[in-house]
């Protein structure tokens, strides 16, 4: 399409771009296709707070380490932030800063009234026993009282986390603040406020969008092959779902490799990361191949799920699928999404694909602020009607600018933000 740069353009590209860098360009080439006043694009290249934070913690051994935590808060003009919590050894606040952006625009496209965080400690969590995580946890609560809550910020699990964490979050600052208060966090066990569905949703909202794409370009599901990149939550629950609804899933993949099978595999025989860390080599399959063989594979599908900058300029021009589907945050590079849009491969981007997530913790903040729990058909069915919503928005700004659709997305949420912006005004 011509309303992408040209590869020239687009490049240099660096060895690792990082989320920050890649979400400032997407801002800009999105602009061009809006009418935004300069002045909103320049406030929303820069978060409106990154909070660094010291977390010490007594190791079981007594010893005593200190740890450095983020919050990075990009926007809140359409309503508190938003966005997980990571361990990770490469936890940075430049990396929570381009992530919170993403999750501003995420927000945005799904119109929920949320705006973007995001934050974490850079620690591997490997290294840490049950009781380290959660003194670890309750210490980067008691160091984030002040910026988070249910009106201010609302942080949730992401990599390193899970709904464990989450729960000891949200007694911390409760003990803190004298009331019990689940709104704080999303991604809870149900039994104390959690909504059910939420760990599936990315996954799940991942293989609606691929369904959608899939008949949006004349094909059927039940003929398509699909490969997966990473078998964790958003990668399993996406390829069980469209296996369940007739596609042939080829490949999935960990950490260590990927099982290969022409004629289809059982995804729901194969045990996910949660279920059993690493273990997608131990089961039986025809083939064995690198997890960067799976992107190349000639498949109808592809999906990335399980870490950014996977597809570059590098490997780009061996992506085989027709359509690439966007399970993890950022799995392409801004010059290989050009690569990708002069072959005509289409991409859904991370900011609709893996949007379930965030979506269906805006039902948790709901079912909390009501005391209200929803069943698991009820999440469902508001997830299903919520991505069809938003897939036509996006799908409109396709067809009307001749967009790519990351550009039609970008356009869709800055649209919004913007007029929230301009109604509320800028403080003098």
């Amino acid at each position: 399409m011509s309303t992408t740069p040209t590869q020239e353009e687009a490049e240099p590209e660096t060895e690792y771009d990082s989320a920050l860098v890649t979400a400032r360009r997407q801002l800009e080439r999105a602009a061009t296709h809006v009418d935004v006043d300069e002045g909103v694009i320049e406030r929303l290249k820069h978060p409106t707070k990154v909070q660094q934070v010291s977390v010490p913690l007594e190791r079981d051994d007594g010893e005593v380490e200190v740890f450095t935590g983020y919050r990075a808060q990009h926007d809140d003009v359409r309503g508190p932030y938003k966005g997980g919590l990571r361990y990770h050894p490469e936890v940075t606040a430049e990396e929570c800063t381009g992530l919170s952006m993403w999750m501003t625009w995420k927000c945005a496209v799904m119109d929920l009234p949320f705006g973007g965080g995001k934050g974490g400690i850079a620690i591997d969590p490997k290294s840490l026993s049950a009781d380290e995580t959660e003194r670890l946890t309750r210490r980067f609560a008691e160091e984030l009282r002040d910026v988070v809550g249910p009106t201010k910020d609302v942080p949730a699990p992401d990599m390193g986390t899970d709904a464990q964490t989450m729960a000891w979050f949200m007694d911390a600052y409760s003990m803190q603040q004298g009331e019990t208060i689940p709104g704080v966090v999303t991604g809870k066990p149900p039994v104390i406020g959690g909504s059910y569905g939420r760990e599936e949703a990315p996954g799940r909202s991942t293989a609606i969008a691929a369904r959608e794409a899939i008949q949006y370009e004349g094909n059927e599901v039940s003929e398509t092959t699909v490969a997966v990149q990473g078998f964790g939550s958003v990668g399993a629950n996406a390829a069980r779902l469209l296996e369940d609804w007739g596609a042939t899933v080829v490949a999935v993949s960990d950490v260590n490799g990927a099982l290969y099978d022409p004629d289809g595999l059982a995804t729901h025989e194969i045990p996910t990361h949660d279920e059993e860390a690493e273990a997608v080599l131990e089961q039986e399959a025809p083939q064995t191949i690198s997890n960067e063989d799976v992107l190349e594979l000639d498949v109808d599908v592809l999906i990335p799920a399980a870490v950014g900058n996977v597809i570059t300029a590098d490997n780009a021009d061996a992506i085989e699928a027709d359509i690439v589907v966007e399970g993890a945050n950022g799995p392409t590079t801004f010059a290989a999404d050009t690569i990708l849009d002069e072959r005509d491969v289409t991409v859904i981007p991370d900011i609709l694909a893996n949007a379930g997530g965030v979506t269906v913790s805006y039902f948790e903040w709901l079912q909390d602020i009501n005391r209200r729990q929803w069943t698991l058909e009820e999440v469902n069915e508001e997830l299903e009607e919520k991505m069809l919503s938003a897939w036509d928005d996006v799908r409109e700004e396709v067809e009307a600018k001749d967009l790519t659709w990351r550009d039609a997305a970008y356009v869709v949420a800055l649209s919004r933000i913007a007029e929230a912006k301009a109604t509320r005004g800028l403080w003098p």
